[in-house]
Protein backbone atom coordinates (compact mmCIF):
# COMPACT_ATOMS: atom_id res chain seq x y z
CA UNK A 1 0.00 0.00 0.00
CA UNK A 2 2.87 1.96 -0.68
CA UNK A 3 1.05 4.40 -2.52
CA UNK A 4 -1.81 5.17 0.08
CA UNK A 5 -1.78 8.82 0.71
CA UNK A 6 -1.06 8.52 4.78
CA UNK A 7 -2.77 11.04 7.16
CA UNK A 8 -0.17 12.13 9.64
CA UNK A 9 -1.95 12.25 13.45
CA UNK A 10 -2.91 15.68 14.49
CA UNK A 11 -2.89 16.58 11.69
CA UNK A 12 -5.69 18.75 10.20
CA UNK A 13 -7.48 17.61 6.42
CA UNK A 14 -6.91 21.14 5.98
CA UNK A 15 -3.29 21.64 6.55
CA UNK A 16 -2.82 18.68 3.75
CA UNK A 17 -4.89 20.30 1.04
CA UNK A 18 -2.65 23.19 0.25
CA UNK A 19 -0.56 22.23 -3.01
CA UNK A 20 -2.82 19.67 -3.95
CA UNK A 21 -4.02 19.41 -7.25
CA UNK A 22 -7.44 17.52 -9.02
CA UNK A 23 -4.99 15.16 -10.38
CA UNK A 24 -2.97 14.07 -7.12
CA UNK A 25 -6.47 13.55 -5.97
CA UNK A 26 -7.16 11.28 -9.15
CA UNK A 27 -4.07 9.83 -8.59
CA UNK A 28 -5.02 8.88 -4.47
CA UNK A 29 -8.76 8.41 -5.39
CA UNK A 30 -7.00 5.44 -7.65
CA UNK A 31 -4.51 3.53 -4.92
CA UNK A 32 -7.09 4.05 -2.67
CA UNK A 33 -9.52 1.57 -4.69
CA UNK A 34 -6.60 -0.56 -5.44
CA UNK A 35 -5.11 -1.07 -2.07
CA UNK A 36 -8.98 -2.10 -0.86
CA UNK A 37 -8.78 -4.48 -3.88
CA UNK A 38 -5.43 -5.99 -3.48
CA UNK A 39 -6.70 -6.95 0.37
CA UNK A 40 -10.29 -8.46 -1.16
CA UNK A 41 -10.12 -9.38 -4.53
CA UNK A 42 -9.27 -13.22 -3.99
CA UNK A 43 -11.01 -13.91 -0.84
CA UNK A 44 -13.82 -16.62 -1.31
CA UNK A 45 -17.21 -15.37 -0.58
CA UNK A 46 -18.41 -16.49 2.77
CA UNK A 47 -15.29 -14.08 3.74
CA UNK A 48 -17.78 -11.25 2.74
CA UNK A 49 -20.77 -12.57 4.89
CA UNK A 50 -18.17 -13.63 7.92
CA UNK A 51 -19.07 -12.02 11.54
CA UNK A 52 -15.81 -10.94 13.23
CA UNK A 53 -15.65 -10.59 16.49
CA UNK A 54 -15.43 -6.76 17.65
CA UNK A 55 -15.80 -6.29 20.77
CA UNK A 56 -15.49 -2.40 19.94
CA UNK A 57 -18.04 -2.31 17.13
CA UNK A 58 -20.20 1.17 17.56
CA UNK A 59 -21.75 2.92 15.12
CA UNK A 60 -23.67 5.47 16.17
CA UNK A 61 -25.02 6.44 12.41
CA UNK A 62 -26.63 2.62 12.81
CA UNK A 63 -30.46 2.46 11.09
CA UNK A 64 -31.94 0.71 13.85
CA UNK A 65 -31.24 0.87 17.36
CA UNK A 66 -30.11 -2.95 17.27
CA UNK A 67 -27.42 -2.35 14.68
CA UNK A 68 -25.86 0.42 17.10
CA UNK A 69 -23.52 -2.66 18.37
CA UNK A 70 -23.00 -5.20 15.64
CA UNK A 71 -19.88 -6.31 13.87
CA UNK A 72 -19.60 -5.41 10.08
CA UNK A 73 -19.06 -7.64 7.63
CA UNK A 74 -16.89 -7.04 5.02
CA UNK A 75 -19.41 -6.18 2.97
CA UNK A 76 -20.47 -4.28 5.66
CA UNK A 77 -17.45 -2.21 5.85
CA UNK A 78 -16.99 -1.92 1.83
CA UNK A 79 -20.62 -0.29 1.07
CA UNK A 80 -20.10 2.26 4.36
CA UNK A 81 -16.94 3.55 3.41
CA UNK A 82 -17.35 3.40 -0.28
CA UNK A 83 -20.56 5.40 0.46
CA UNK A 84 -18.44 7.85 2.63
CA UNK A 85 -15.84 8.40 -0.12
CA UNK A 86 -18.33 9.16 -2.82
CA UNK A 87 -20.48 11.70 -1.02
CA UNK A 88 -17.26 13.52 0.08
CA UNK A 89 -16.29 13.22 -3.59
CA UNK A 90 -19.63 14.88 -4.57
CA UNK A 91 -18.95 17.83 -1.67
CA UNK A 92 -15.50 18.51 -3.26
CA UNK A 93 -17.10 18.91 -6.46
CA UNK A 94 -19.57 21.01 -5.67
CA UNK A 95 -17.07 23.32 -3.88
CA UNK A 96 -15.01 23.43 -6.67
CA UNK A 97 -17.53 24.82 -9.10
CA UNK A 98 -18.15 27.32 -6.52
CA UNK A 99 -21.34 26.50 -5.08
CA UNK A 100 -21.88 25.53 -1.26
CA UNK A 101 -22.72 22.12 0.25
CA UNK A 102 -26.52 22.13 1.55
CA UNK A 103 -27.18 18.90 3.91
CA UNK A 104 -25.95 15.07 3.49
CA UNK A 105 -25.89 13.85 0.06
CA UNK A 106 -25.24 10.12 0.26
CA UNK A 107 -26.16 6.63 -0.70
CA UNK A 108 -25.41 3.55 0.66
CA UNK A 109 -25.92 0.39 -0.93
CA UNK A 110 -27.98 -1.87 1.66
CA UNK A 111 -25.19 -3.73 3.56
CA UNK A 112 -27.40 -6.76 3.78
CA UNK A 113 -27.23 -7.31 -0.12
CA UNK A 114 -23.57 -8.02 -0.63
CA UNK A 115 -22.63 -11.83 -0.11
CA UNK A 116 -20.16 -12.58 -2.94
CA UNK A 117 -16.73 -11.24 -3.78
CA UNK A 118 -17.64 -10.18 -7.29
CA UNK A 119 -20.21 -7.99 -5.88
CA UNK A 120 -17.44 -6.47 -3.56
CA UNK A 121 -15.49 -5.91 -6.27
CA UNK A 122 -17.76 -4.91 -8.53
CA UNK A 123 -19.06 -1.78 -5.60
CA UNK A 124 -15.06 -0.60 -5.42
CA UNK A 125 -14.98 -0.54 -9.01
CA UNK A 126 -18.66 1.51 -9.49
CA UNK A 127 -17.34 3.38 -6.83
CA UNK A 128 -13.74 4.55 -8.56
CA UNK A 129 -15.51 5.20 -11.32
CA UNK A 130 -18.38 7.46 -9.32
CA UNK A 131 -15.54 9.10 -7.46
CA UNK A 132 -13.55 10.09 -10.71
CA UNK A 133 -17.02 10.93 -12.11
CA UNK A 134 -17.28 13.60 -9.62
CA UNK A 135 -13.68 15.15 -10.35
CA UNK A 136 -13.94 15.44 -13.63
CA UNK A 137 -17.05 17.81 -13.26
CA UNK A 138 -14.26 19.98 -11.76
CA UNK A 139 -13.94 23.24 -13.64
CA UNK A 140 -10.15 24.30 -14.77
CA UNK A 141 -9.76 26.74 -12.34
CA UNK A 142 -11.37 25.27 -9.71
CA UNK A 143 -12.78 27.52 -6.78
CA UNK A 144 -10.22 26.46 -4.48
CA UNK A 145 -11.02 29.66 -1.81
CA UNK A 146 -14.88 28.66 -1.30
CA UNK A 147 -14.81 26.67 1.74
CA UNK A 148 -17.03 24.49 3.87
CA UNK A 149 -17.89 26.62 6.65
CA UNK A 150 -19.90 24.59 9.30
CA UNK A 151 -18.59 25.36 12.64
CA UNK A 152 -17.69 21.57 13.76
CA UNK A 153 -16.13 20.71 10.55
CA UNK A 154 -13.78 24.23 10.80
CA UNK A 155 -12.96 22.73 14.64
CA UNK A 156 -11.81 19.37 13.41
CA UNK A 157 -10.17 19.63 10.08
CA UNK A 158 -10.34 23.09 9.31
CA UNK A 159 -11.41 25.18 6.45
CA UNK A 160 -11.58 22.48 3.99
CA UNK A 161 -12.23 23.57 0.24
CA UNK A 162 -12.88 21.30 -3.12
CA UNK A 163 -9.37 19.02 -2.03
CA UNK A 164 -10.05 18.90 1.75
CA UNK A 165 -13.16 17.76 1.26
CA UNK A 166 -12.05 15.12 -1.30
CA UNK A 167 -9.35 14.01 0.92
CA UNK A 168 -11.83 13.55 3.74
CA UNK A 169 -13.40 10.76 1.75
CA UNK A 170 -10.22 9.20 1.39
CA UNK A 171 -9.25 9.98 4.82
CA UNK A 172 -12.51 8.01 6.35
CA UNK A 173 -11.08 5.00 3.12
CA UNK A 174 -7.63 4.62 5.38
CA UNK A 175 -9.35 4.30 8.59
CA UNK A 176 -10.76 1.42 7.25
CA UNK A 177 -8.70 -0.54 5.53
CA UNK A 178 -7.10 -2.23 9.05
CA UNK A 179 -10.51 -3.34 9.82
CA UNK A 180 -10.95 -5.01 5.86
CA UNK A 181 -7.18 -6.68 6.67
CA UNK A 182 -8.61 -7.62 10.04
CA UNK A 183 -11.61 -9.31 8.75
CA UNK A 184 -9.70 -10.89 6.27
CA UNK A 185 -7.56 -12.33 8.98
CA UNK A 186 -10.11 -13.57 11.21
CA UNK A 187 -12.11 -15.35 8.06
CA UNK A 188 -8.79 -17.08 7.53
CA UNK A 189 -7.74 -17.85 10.93
CA UNK A 190 -11.37 -19.44 11.50
CA UNK A 191 -10.99 -21.41 8.30
CA UNK A 192 -14.45 -20.02 6.90
CA UNK A 193 -14.21 -21.41 3.08
CA UNK A 194 -12.81 -24.50 4.67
Amino acid sequence: MQNVLHFPAGMKLADLQDGMTREDLIFFTNSMIDAMLELVKNVPDPFVTFVPDDPDAEDAWAATEDEKNIAWTLGHVIVHTTASAEERAAHGSMLARGTQIKGRNRYETPWETISTTAQVIQRLEESRRIRLGFLDTWPDQPHLDNVYDQKSYVEAYGELNAVGMTLMGLKHDSEHLPQIAEIVRQAEAACVAC
